[in-house]
């Protein structure tokens, strides 16, 4: 969410900032919060000299009645009666025009960095830097879950009998795979200086609508019938909250955190979950990363984040590339998003593993995270955040890349110690 004293200010930069995000249909609600906003600084004026009357007056009544001026004083309580009704007017007008300049302010999109490339949606995203030489081997690569398989390693019919599609039961060396890998993450963050938590898994809406937009939220998060509770759809969500309504002292930043959670996602419109793989599911397990900072030092720790998940996979042997987000493709609070991508020799391209995302000052805004400067004064703080790593999905890239002829894989040496010691995996069949 965006200043609205900026917005006041440079309407221009807003309008044309939305044409960038070509969302042509909210150019209207500019000038529609514009005048709102004039409305309700009118309507507090007003509120402000009708109390300063009221204050006034009220003082006056002692006076004329010690005065003995019993009529004067009469009339001068009728008129605190009168403007005491005026003021109650303009205060549920007030609440009234604030929620609307809300609702609206919620919807206009984030003021993106000059850096990111214009486009309508995903196809127009741009490639920046590739890590690593992509390999096509020269045997054929199996569809995941039929490597999986291969180990006892997954049981979708299970699953599906239990929870519906969209989950997963894994088994035996898989499994042991997909905690090892969130344990290698978890210690390969602590070890850049992150500290180490595990959040709530539920939060409250004020956090979810301070997190994301909207129509993330429809899209997204799974609500708690009968309570204010939604469970998270990663840990981003209530890491962030931690600080709501916080003044962190300068001195106390960066706060910088590495999470583990489930997540949990309706992946409302999507397509996939019908088939047998575990690229797109509704629930996973996922390793983070949240950076709360000062404005000046948030593109810094942009480029930080993003090669923090670089520098994981390709310790794990693992080839990526890393992806511009178009504004098309940016989420309304977005400031600046920068996707790794894995490559997947089966399919001979790259796939989504991690998304680094600044917001800027938007979820500060939203939330009420506040730095306290040496000289006394209060400002928003800006946060980031960035998927360190996040099976199942990073367990396609890990065993298409590492997969032998013979149908073993490969353990990488950093993997190892969680592992056992092991070098590889043998398949059962």
């Amino acid at each position: 969410m965006i200043d609205i004293k900026f917005l006041r200010e440079n309407p221009d930069v807003v309008k044309q900032n939305i044409r960038n995000k070509f969302q042509e249909q909210k150019l209207p609600l500019v000038d529609e919060v514009i005048a709102l906003d004039e409305e309700l600084r009118q309507n507090k004026r007003r509120a402000d000299e009708l109390r300063a009357d009221r204050n006034r007056i009220s003082k006056s009544i002692g006076a004329l009645m010690a005065q003995k001026k019993l009529e004067e004083a009469e009339a001068a309580k009728a008129e605190v009666a009168r403007e005491a009704a005026e003021l109650a007017a303009c205060e549920a007008k007030e609440a009234e025009l604030s929620e609307r300049v809300t609702k609206i302010m919620m919807v206009i999109p984030n003021i993106i960095d000059p850096t990111v490339p214009i486009g309508k949606d995903d196809s127009e995203n741009v490639e920046r830097e590739r890590f690593g030489e992509p390999v096509v081997p020269d045997f054929e690569i199996p569809y995941h879950t039929d490597i999986m398989e291969s180990f006892d390693g997954i049981d979708l019919d299970s699953a599906r009998r239990v929870a519906g599609n969209g989950f997963y039961y894994l088994m035996g060396d898989i499994a042991r795979l997909h905690s090892a890998v969130i344990s290698y993450a978890r210690d390969f963050m602590i070890n850049r200086g992150f500290t180490y938590c595990v959040p709530p898994f539920m939060i409250r809406s004020g956090v979810v609508t301070g997190v994301m937009s909207f129509a993330e939220m429809d899209a997204m998060m799974y609500k708690i019938e009968g309570e204010d509770l939604y469970l998270i759809g990663t840990s981003e969500h209530s890491m962030i909250g931690k600080f709501i309504d916080q003044i962190i002292p300068e001195s106390k930043l960066p706060q910088t955190l590495t999470s583990y959670s489930p997540c949990f996602r309706k992946e409302k419109g999507a397509h996939g979950l019908e088939e047998r793989g575990v690229y797109r599911i509704h629930q996973f397990e996922k390793q983070e990363m949240i950076v709360v900072c000062k404005p000046e030092d948030s593109k810094m720790w942009f480029d930080k984040l993003w090669q923090n998940t670089v520098d994981l996979f390709r310790s794990m042997d693992i080839p990526v590339r890393t992806l511009e987000c178009c504004s098309g493709d940016l989420a309304d609070l977005k400031v600046r998003s920068l996707d790794v991508e894995a490559w997947s020799p089966r399919q001979k391209k790259y796939f989504e593993v991690g998304s680094c995302s600044n917001l800027g000052d938007a979820q500060a805004r939203r939330l009420k995270i506040r730095i306290k400067g040496e000289d006394g004064k209060n400002y928003l703080a800006h946060t980031l955040n960035n998927t360190v790593v996040a099976p199942p999905r990073m367990l396609i890239a890990f065993l298409e890349n590492n997969l032998c002829a013979d149908g073993t894989v490969k353990i990488p040496e950093v993997l190892r110690p969680y592992m056992g010691g092991a070098e590889k995996l043998v398949p059962k069949r």
